[in-house]
């Protein structure tokens, strides 16, 4: 998979924006993260004055093999299905937050083992009814798992064509945690046992359950490239997650990532393509333990830190107006000279 992403690299540029951010009328430092946020979207974007158009999230949605037999899972897997209905029907969290905040929302069946014959509002991109269980086979072949890595990208291409430049990855899957788990030991060498939590609310028999089940998968295989790792061990939405990030990145978008499974993706899109960490802005840490230390790994701080672990790209909907502030303050902000403030120096 060839992806074009060149490393954000303007020092130029960066002197510039640092210049027009200290000479704000505050203190050095003063807005914190915000500036941060500010400098990073502006050399994302090449220019002093940036701007963010048309925010939208895309939702992926796909089901698991392993999530039929119910050991790793609490919630059985039609319930993945169903939430796409809620989404549709506007009922779900993500859906409250896009509202709020003004951010377009599209769901994708990236491999729901459900047919939903053509409902509308449902982006049809399904590569199959769910995945294989890894417990006996891999998830996926390597042909079903670079269409999914292509449609993913195909998507952000439309997206962004549109008229979008800043975007947000969410996910609904029943299983899909523990497919983020093999992914985060695979990507990152952590122990698969302290890659694995509760994910939609195991208690703690039942985590020690998943945890030997999980490690006893990833004993199973031999894997030796990442676009393997993801046809080994993930699912159709993550691996169209992948894509979806490998794109935006090469056309230079603002990549708000979510959580837990929005980051094991973003571990598979980093090993393909190392500059791609540098278009990304990380919303939240959750409560599912692997996400916390795969931010670790990554030397990446987020903007919260909630104690959210719902997925559907929330925590990437209710930190956006945080990226709003950070272009608003720079573009808008009085410098010390404009306004007639004297300085410190």
């Amino acid at each position: 998979m060839n992806f074009n992403i060149h490393p954000i690299s303007n020092t130029e540029l960066k002197e510039k924006l640092t210049h027009k951010i200290n000479h704000k009328t505050k203190p050095i430092g003063a807005l914190g993260t915000l500036e941060e946020i500010a400098l990073q979207i502006g050399m994302i974007q090449n220019t002093e004055e940036p701007v963010l158009k048309n925010p939208t999230i895309i939702v992926f949605a796909g089901d698991h093999g392993i999530a039929k037999k119910g050991e790793v899972n609490p919630y059985p897997q039609e319930v993945t299905a169903q939430m796409v209905y809620n989404f549709l029907n506007e009922g779900a969290a993500i859906n409250v937050f896009c509202k709020q905040n003004n951010i377009a929302l599209k769901i994708v069946d990236a491999g729901v083992h459900h047919d939903f014959d053509n409902i509308k509002g449902l982006i049809n991109a399904k590569i199959a009814f769910g995945t294989q269980n890894y417990q006996e086979a891999p998830a996926m072949t390597h042909k079903q798992c670079t269409t999914a890595i292509q449609k993913g990208a195909d998507l952000v291409t439309t997206t962004y064509h549109r008229g979008c430049n800043s975007i947000g990855f969410g996910e609904m899957g029943i299983g899909n945690t523990s497919s983020a788990s093999l992914l985060m030991a695979y990507f990152t060498g952590t122990p698969i046992k302290e890659c694995v939590g509760a994910g939609t609310g195991l208690d703690t028999q039942a985590i020690k359950t998943k945890q030997h089940i999980l490690a006893d998968v990833y004993a199973k295989y031999t894997v030796s490239s990442p676009i393997e790792a993801l046809a080994t061990f993930g699912g159709f939405e993550i691996a169209m997650i992948t894509g979806a990030i490998l794109k935006a990145a090469e056309l230079k978008m603002t990549i708000v990532i979510d959580g837990f499974i929005v980051t094991a993706a973003l571990l598979a899109a980093q090993a393909i393509a190392p500059n791609t960490i540098d278009y990304c802005i990380f919303a939240h840490t959750s409560g599912e333990q692997g996400h916390q230390k795969i931010l670790h790994f990554l030397r990446k701080k987020p903007l919260l830190d909630m104690g959210l672990r719902l997925g559907e790209g929330t925590g990437a909907a209710i930190a956006y107006p945080l990226l709003v502030s950070a272009v608003d303050f720079l573009n808008t902000m009085a410098s010390f000279e404009s306004a007639g403030v004297s300085t410190n120096e």
